[in-house]
């Protein structure tokens, strides 16, 4: 509960949008301030009487807009207004006189730097004024003063993108300050949405599409569009920076960036496309003796066009990268005029209407026979006019017959057919709608006659030449689906109202009422169009695309009223507008883009000018718009545009659906008539309609995108938004989660889930990061994988280092590519925290079967951090546990995944049959690329039967010194503490010795220390004796790096003070116990499992000595703790000579699949 409070008389000082008002009750006075805009704040007006309401209770409701106390009486029902999901949240506090009203801020998101909240000197020292708030003041460094958050927001400005990068410097070098525009829902929505829908594709390509669909199949088309347009305008709020902005915070950096590059290149085509309409309506129909590059032949006129529109294209593109460049304001400042101009156009059409039910205007159009002429070459629609009292043939017999004379041989279908002439617009009361001129589709393919059905025609045996002939001929081949591709760009526009979010009055209210008002608006319009248009032209005129019956005239134009050049200078400036606001918007997104970081690579598009101008974004944008431009036919640049922006507009519906199915606690929409149906509807139209505008476009965009987004995902910056995508994938992941059994898996679905158990040096880094290598390249079975470690002390203590061993626990992880979980635990001790990660680790059924670890390697040091009765220990957890272990001998030798194994193989010492792990762990590293291609593992078997044979010396010698340690530790009755840390005091060390063919072991020396002068000759004697006894009974040559016949030169790792304290302590005893150590026998159950040790020791050295990896399994810890210390030196001497060894201890449970 979010309570908002602060010291009465410090209120906030000014706000852009913000309006407070506090009423306190049980006061002498009521304090009231109205906030004005930035930089005119009010002084507080403070009445004195006693008009304050009875109330010591009153509820707080926030909103962007507006923030406002209400009085509540105590113990009564709320005087608020019921808080709707779409409402502002309300927190009922609880004052009373002369405090201040606190509440917790709440937990925050520590990715997130709030834009309200500043922690200054200057706020800390106002917070602790007086003692009312000194029970909080050790936590304002977290958890600032609500005052303080009230202040920031009233003073926080939500200012569109590029509004503070558009004031230029004044006269005297000092920035303008900003103001808030506050443009209510007309002038900041409703008319920029008219203005961008209202376009090109009105004046210069809705009756030709009339003509080619037909007015039913036009209205189709239309009411698609608008339906999907519609469906997006009631997605709810778009915050500043529009589309994108809304998708990256919904969707998520991948799909924003995405997207927001998509709606980028749409908005840059769209700059192309305004700026090809602009040359089409000056060379085609204002200024036609303009063209650079004339055609010398009829067929040449296209080609020699589309080179025109590129050469007028590019310098129209230059001139208007300038402009941008350099007065970016001018161009703001010209809006209103283009905007002026469009209503005025729409205003001559319908007026244009209207005329022509009781004037048509006198437009003939000439007709041989059914096909239509064009009268660029001919003025007279005849073949013989009245001259000097004789007839002579016209123009155009000159056209279709080899030579002007009567007699000249003429074209068949010319000579055949005769010449009508009919009115091109005959008005709305001709009835030509219901005939079937108009209502149905012609659709035509490309170099076909525009003919009128319904005209007499007299057909020929062969098909006439029409090429060099002044007949009217389609462009291009036309379909529905084409057609809607070259319609959709006249409405994307919708997106011009949440774009000026910032400058809006109340954005909340005005964006889905001006852009809903828009879009029903332009929709009557271009229905209406599309019916009057079918109403008043004839078929063969809507058909003409360029006006070649009209004279080259725009047909539009020509019904509009009172001049065609209110229509053609109206359109051309409407499109230099619309091209001018394209280069002026996309700069700015892909600078917004490029300044979130989500792509590296664009991070330089990001910077500009001094005073914030896009320049970098603008060049990038000017290059990808002559791209559009040099493809220079309108046609071709449409649908590519329609696919951008209608793949924009799809995802805008998904992040809608997405965060209302989803249940997002900060997903409000305010808009009273919103629901996901009406946003899964709008996305559902938008994908179709990409594919009904051209599939293999759609296949195209969709591939660009994807590759941004997997770029994105593996390059691009981590980005916390809050985004839907994240929400959608833990809202799965519970789900699956509940699914999963907690019992055990079929065997089937078993696959090892791994718990990674790694070791920290001082510094908190990995000891052993071969480990997590060996994770990697295990995990083909693609399972869980949680890393866990032990931090030694407690969290109070060990909180910053537990955070920085994460910290270096992920890193490493990203560097091996080990994808999983990282989870660190603080124990009092390693044993416990060990034993806890084995207990929790793990989520619900998505727990742990295997543990991971390397064994210890310095086992028998005093410094040794993972002593050998934690490792035990862990033995047995993970045998309690019913889960697997997995122990990595030598884990240092072990390849890192970037490594090759030039030769080589895997060899499996299966001993006991605990489940079958044995068998699946080489198939897993099979899989990985480093065992793949380069490591040949023998599907050959070969059974080695251990023969009965009798217990050599070397085996019994080494299971006595074993004892005879362990029992010396315990008669020098040291604590467990100094045991563990004397537990080096006889090591022995093993050097090369042959003991017989195919057994490969050690001799032992028993190596003592120089750490300190032996000066109880007691001691020393008694010592030396067990190992003299030991080595001379079993005429092993020992090897020494000391003389042994000087004593003095014998050292042990005893300190001179602590043999002179065991020497007074208790002389008698430790003497007699030494003496009974002669004595000693070694354990029958020792000496048999050392012989065991020994004995498949040797077997597997003389057949694996030169194996990559040998896997071996682990026998169990003794039941008796007492032998643990054996039980350690049992699995050395097992593992003794190989370089790379894996341990492997089941959990008992069949794992791979025999008889199923």
């Amino acid at each position: 509960m979010a309570g908002l409070g602060f010291p009465f008389g410090k209120g906030p000082s000014r706000s852009s949008f913000l309006s407070v008002r506090a009423v306190v009750s049980k006061l002498d006075f009521c304090f009231e301030h109205e906030l004005g805009g930035v930089g005119s704040a009010q002084d507080p007006r403070v009445p004195v009487g006693p008009s304050c309401p009875n109330a010591d209770i009153y509820g707080v409701s926030l909103s962007p807009s507006a923030l406002q106390c209400l009085p509540e009486p105590l113990g009564g029902e709320s005087t608020l207004p019921p808080a709707s999901p779409a409402g502002p949240v309300v927190s009922l506090i609880r004052g009373t006189p002369g405090t201040s009203l606190v509440t917790s801020p709440g937990d925050g998101n520590p990715r997130e730097n709030s834009p309200f909240i500043s922690h200054t000197d200057v706020d800390q020292e106002s917070f602790l004024e007086g003692k009312n708030m000194a029970l909080f003041e050790e936590e304002m460094d977290s958890n600032p003063m609500v005052s303080s958050l009230l202040n920031k927001l009233a003073n926080y400005t939500n200012l569109s993108q590029g509004v503070v990068e558009h004031e230029e410097h004044e006269e005297d070098s000092k920035r303008r300050e900003v103001k808030s525009p506050r443009m209510g829902t007309c002038i900041g929505v409703y008319l920029p949405c008219l203005q961008n829908i209202l376009g090109v594709i009105l004046f210069l390509r809705l009756t030709w599409i009339v003509g080619a669909a037909g007015v039913l199949e036009s209205f189709l088309i239309t009411m698609l569009t608008a339906i999907s347009m519609s469906a997006i305008a009631t997605n709810g709020v778009v915050p500043a920076g529009g589309s994108y902005y809304m998708i990256s915070r919904s969707l998520g950096p991948e799909f924003g960036g995405a997207v927001g590059l998509c709606f980028y290149l749409g908005t840059t085509f769209a700059g192309a496309m305004y700026i090809l309409g602009t040359i089409e309506i000056f060379l085609t129909y204002i200024s036609p003796s303009a063209a650079i590059i004339q055609a010398e032949t009829a067929e040449g006129e296209a080609a020699a066009m589309l080179h025109n529109m590129r050469v007028y294209g590019t310098c129209t593109l230059a001139l208007m990268a300038m402009v941008v460049f350099v007065g970016v304001k001018y161009v703001n400042k010209l809006a209103l005029v283009f905007l002026a101009c469009v209503v005025l156009s729409i205003l001559s059409i319908y007026a244009g209407v209207i005329k022509s039910a009781f004037d048509p205007p006198d437009i003939p159009v000439c007709l041989l026979g059914n096909r239509t002429l064009s009268r660029r070459g001919f003025d007279v629609c005849a073949k013989f006019h009245a001259a000097n009292n004789g007839t002579v043939p016209t123009a155009l017999w000159g056209l279709f017959c080899n030579t002007s004379m009567p007699n000249a041989t003429c074209d068949e279908y010319f000579a055949q057919n005769n010449l009508t002439e009919i009115q091109g617009i005959p008005g709305v009361a001709s009835g030509v709608l219901l005939g079937e001129h108009n209502l149905w589709s012609t659709y035509a393919d490309k170099g076909a006659l525009v003919e009128r059905r319904g005209s007499p025609s007299v057909s020929v045996l062969e098909e006439s030449r029409t090429s060099g002939l002044p007949y009217v001929l389609t462009d291009i081949m036309t379909y529905f689906t084409m057609l809607v591709g070259i319609y959709f760009p006249s409405v994307t526009g919708i997106m011009a109202g949440s774009n000026r979010s910032g400058d809006l009055r109340d954005a909340q209210k005005s964006i889905p009422t001006g852009t809903i008002l828009a879009i029903v608006t332009t929709s009557f319009i271009y229905l209406s169009c599309i019916v009057l248009f079918g109403a008043c032209i004839e078929g063969v005129v809507l058909r003409d695309k360029f006006g070649e019956a009209l004279q080259g005239k725009l047909v539009i134009g020509m019904l509009a009223w009172p001049s065609p050049w209110v229509i053609v200078i109206g359109s051309f400036f409407s499109t230099c507008g619309a091209g001018l606001q394209s280069l002026t918007g996309a700069p700015r997104l892909l600078q917004a883009i490029a300044r979130d970081g989500i792509i590296p690579f664009l991070q330089v598009f990001g910077h500009g000018k001094a005073n914030g101008e896009p320049t970098w974004a603008l060049l990038l944008t000017a290059l990808i718009c002559e791209t559009g431009i040099l493809i220079a036919s309108l046609d071709s640049v449409a649908p590519i545009l329609s696919m951008f922006f209608l793949m924009c507009y799809m995802f805008v519906n998904l992040a809608c659906a997405v965060q209302t199915l989803l249940r997002t606690p900060n997903w409000r929409p305010r808009f009273r008539y919103y629901h996901w149906t009406l946003s899964f509807l709008g996305m559902s139209l938008c994908l179709a309609l990409m594919f009904i505008c051209s599939w293999y476009y759609a296949l195209v965009a969709m591939v660009i995108a994807g590759c941004i987004y997997k770029y994105i995902e593996y390059r691009g910056a981590e980005k916390e938004w809050g985004d839907g995508i994240r929400g959608l994938s833990l809202n799965a992941a519970h789900y699956a989660l509940l699914r999963v059994e907690h019992g055990p898996p079929h065997t089937k679905n078993w696959r090892p889930q791994v718990l990674v158990m790694l070791s920290l040096d001082e510094e908190q880094r990995v000891k052993h990061p071969r480990l997590l290598s060996l994770t990697a390249q295990l995990k083909a079975g693609k399972g869980l994988t949680i890393v866990g470690s032990v931090l030694e002390g407690t969290y109070l203590d060990k909180h910053t280092e537990a955070q920085r061993a994460e910290e270096n626990i992920r890193s490493l992880m990203g560097v091996e590519k080990t994808k999983g979980f990282c989870q660190l635990v603080v124990s009092s001790n390693l044993r416990d925290g060990m034993s806890h990660l084995i207990q929790s680790a793990g989520l619900g059924g998505m727990k742990h079967n295997t543990v991971l670890m390397a064994w210890p390697e310095s086992w028998k040091q005093e410094h040794s951090t993972f002593s050998w009765k934690n490792f035990v220990e862990t033995v047995r957890d993970t045998t309690a546990a019913q889960q697997a272990l997995l122990v990595a001998k030598n884990v240092d030798l072990f390849p890192q995944n970037q490594e090759r194994f030039s030769d080589g193989d895997i060899d499996v010492w299966w001993v006991v049959h605990d489940g079958g792990l044995l068998m699946l762990l080489p198939f897993l590293l099979r899989q990985h690329k480093m065992f793949l291609y380069h490591l040949r593992i023998s599907a050959e078997v070969e059974v080695v039967e251990m023969v009965e044979s009798d217990i050599s010396a070397f085996t019994y010698e080494k299971t006595l010194l074993m004892e005879q340690r362990s029992q010396m530790l315990k008669q020098m009755q040291l604590s467990k503490t100094e045991q563990e840390r004397e537990v080096g005091i006889v090591s022995p060390v093993r050097e090369g010795c042959s003991l017989g063919p195919g057994i490969s072991s050690n001799c032992v020396v028993l190596r003592v220390s120089e750490s300190a002068e032996v000066t109880d000759g007691s001691c020393h004697r008694q010592a030396q004796l067990i190992h003299d006894r030991n080595t001379a009974s079993h005429s092993v040559v020992v090897t020494r790096t000391q003389a042994p016949s000087t004593p003095d030169k014998v050292q042990m790792t005893w300190t001179k003070e602590k043999l002179i304290a065991e020497k007074y302590k208790n002389k008698e005893p430790g003497v007699s116990g030494f003496k009974d150590l002669f004595s000693l026998k070694p354990n029958q159950s020792n000496v048999r499992r050392m012989h065991t040790a020994v004995k498949l020791n040797g077997v597997v050295l003389s057949r694996s000595r030169g194996a990559q990896l040998v896997l071996l399994n682990m026998p169990g810890p003794p039941r008796n703790r007492q032998g643990d210390e054996n039980y350690m030196e049992f699995l050395e001497v097992l593992t003794e000579g190989l370089d790379r060894v894996l341990l492997v201890r089941g959990s008992g449970r069949e794992v791979v699949t025999i008889y199923s």
